[in-house]
């Protein structure tokens, strides 16, 4: 099937009874002298009993012959409240009764067919804007380890989702970032933080 290229074709507001996995709270509370304020903010109605909504991956691509330099996995991926593609780290929601390392280990596979060898690290509870919304999420560092070539498994995608996956040098990721930028789309946060700190450690690292 020939795919089109996605689009938004008309917005409106929404009430929080329509919404299926937002809604929108008003917040009183009381600031630091003593003032009472009104905040407002929107809220997952998908978080588990865990009390966490997501996670996002880091997918360490390693060759066990040294066949190809350190790599990660990036996606891309249409976004419509952004409307235009947007380039991230592998993510997802946990399931219930899912850990984010469980999660990562499943949404990874589903979203770029690779299947992780172990976890190198998860980060603490993590927010990305703390002023509009509750949602959280981990970071969880994962590492892949492949034999000689560098191919892209089949991905596991659910039915709707159209995610396209890529494999980028660690050390080039900055560079492939802003490419990206040039050819029009956004990179996400999360990953853009990351490419820029791993890009600033490599400069201070040889004294610049």
């Amino acid at each position: 099937m020939e795919l089109s290229i996605p689009r938004v074709t008309s917005t409106a507001e929404m009430s929080s009874a329509e919404a299926r996995w937002i809604t929108l709270k008003k917040i009183n509370y009381i600031d630091e002298e003593g003032q009472e304020r009104l905040w407002e903010c929107a809220e997952r109605k998908t978080r588990r009993s865990t009390g966490i909504d997501a996670v996002a991956i880091l997918a360490l691509l390693r060759s066990k012959a040294n066949a190809f330099p350190l790599s990660i996995v990036i996606i891309e991926q249409y976004r419509p409240p952004i409307n235009k593609f947007v380039i991230e780290l592998p993510a997802g929601l946990l399931d219930e009764g899912e850990t984010p390392e469980e999660a990562a280990f499943r949404e990874l596979e589903e979203e770029t067919g690779y299947k992780a060898h172990k976890v190198l690290e998860v980060s603490p509870v993590i927010v990305s804007d703390p002023g509009m919304t509750n949602a959280n999420m981990k970071l969880v560092t994962l590492e892949v380890l492949l034999d000689n070539s560098l191919e892209l498994p089949e991905q596991k995608l659910e039915k709707g989702e159209f995610i396209i996956s890529r494999v980028v040098e660690l050390a080039k990721l900055s560079e492939e970032l802003k490419d990206y930028d040039k050819k029009g789309f956004v990179v996400d946060a999360r990953l853009s933080h990351f490419a820029s700190g791993y890009q600033m450690a490599r400069q201070i690292s040889r004294g610049g």
